[in-house]
């Protein structure tokens, strides 16, 4: 009978159903790290979202025979230690397809339009003394005409390509940094960061794509362009990125952070949240109800195929 331990279950709402094979269910609605291989100890199955597991967690846990990640994301897994043990990790694919896009265009509209700024001012009681029905006092660009440049392939960035064009924007899909030889249907890197008016990202995090975004980058962006981050906090350098939102030199939506909950980041100094070319969402892109429910299905479908003897959705 296998043993399943779900670390981090207040991280998902949803119906989670219970596989259709005899188990043991364990269920922990928040899991610190320092309690993670207590936790699991006995366990043949362990559900996590984004604690880690290290080499020495899992050296620690001999009767563990799989991973199954509750996010599609699988950087905080020791994938070598596993591949070692035998271990089969799987992850969740394709759930977000709807939710992060939808996510990406609420931060684009939202900073295009001036959303912020122009609701707080209404608060503020600007609009009750003007003089006329309306005021301009933050300038509004639409999104028809302007270009949309797209860092990362997959099911995301064709979301978010298909919205850029129902809204009547050129779409770029950037070739990753560094390669010489461009795909076709791509453009090189460079010439992405230069000419795009927004840039988004849907990248995995990993050693080529870590401040995938620095200085130099930033600085070779369009004055007055928008950078959309769904993907994860590291690709972008944020001390650099808070130094180009305070000098004004482009706008930036990011629903990631590096450390999450952050603590200590520059992104989080007051002056930046309340100005208004930068909105931060508390990684919330991909909880739409459906999205979540998608997710939670699929994470038993891979559990029960597992046990079943079948590969589904394995990175290892």
């Amino acid at each position: 009978m296998h043993r399943i331990v779900y670390l981090e279950s207040g991280a998902l709402i949803a119906d989670l159903r219970r596989p259709a094979f005899p188990h043991t269910w364990t269920e922990h609605v928040a899991t610190a790290q320092v309690e993670v291989a207590e936790r699991l100890a006995g366990a043949s199955i362990a559900v996590v979202n984004k604690l880690r597991l290290d080499a020495d967690t899992i050296a620690a846990l001999p009767e563990l025979r799989m991973v199954a990640i509750a996010a599609t994301g699988y950087n905080n897994i020791d994938l070598d230690a596993c591949r070692a043990r035998g271990i089969v990790v799987s992850n969740v694919r394709g759930y977000a397809r709807e939710t992060v896009p939808e996510h990406v265009f609420a931060l684009l509209l939202a900073l295009a339009r001036q959303i912020g700024p122009f609701h707080q001012s209404v608060a503020a009681g600007r609009w009750q003394k003007s003089e006329q029905f309306c005021y301009f006092d933050y300038p509004i660009r639409d999104l028809a005409g302007r270009t949309l440049g797209i860092l990362g392939s997959g099911v995301l960035g064709d979301g978010v390509a298909r919205l850029a064009e129902a809204f009547g924007m050129r779409v770029l899909r950037g070739e990753r940094k560094g390669v010489t030889e461009v795909r076709e249907g791509y453009v090189a890197f460079a010439q992405l960061i230069r000419e795009a008016d927004v840039i988004s990202l849907h990248c995995p995090l990993n050693e080529t794509t870590r401040h995938l975004i620095g200085a130099a980058e930033l600085a070779a962006m369009k004055p007055g362009a928008l950078l959309i981050n769904t993907a994860r906090g590291g690709l972008v350098d944020e001390q650099a990125l808070a130094t180009a939102l305070r000098a004004g030199h482009i706008s930036a939506g990011f629903d990631v952070l590096t450390e999450e909950p952050p603590r200590d980041n520059p992104l989080l100094a007051p002056d930046l949240l309340a100005a208004g070319n930068f909105i931060l969402t508390p990684h919330v892109a991909w909880s739409s109800r459906e999205a979540m429910q998608v997710l939670a299905d699929q994470l038993i479908d891979n559990i029960e195929a597992f046990v079943a003897g079948q590969a589904r959705n394995r990175v290892a």
